[in-house]
């Protein structure tokens, strides 16, 4: 079997904590920053707008996460998980 080398596996752990902070900065840091009711985008108040946006990035993020995570490859099994 071909183990990936543990400098590469540590590189793609801080790039899917990198894509997880964003959404997490977003939403929770920066509300009080998007906290108004003007402008209108969409038709929508601001902080409406803001969160809903930051609803479908987190989704791109984490959908992106997903792929780039080695246990979701195909053939991957789980540790502790007999067959």
């Amino acid at each position: 079997m071909s183990e990936t080398p543990p400098a590469r596996r540590d590189a793609g752990r801080y790039v899917r904590f990198a894509l997880s902070l964003p959404p997490f900065i977003g939403m929770l840091v920066l509300i009080p920053w998007a906290n108004r009711t003007e402008p209108f985008v969409l038709g929508l108040p601001f902080l409406l707008f803001w969160v809903v946006l930051w609803v479908v990035l987190t989704a791109v993020c984490m959908t992106i996460v997903y792929f780039i995570d080695p246990a979701n490859k195909a053939g991957a099994v789980e540790e502790g998980v007999t067959q």
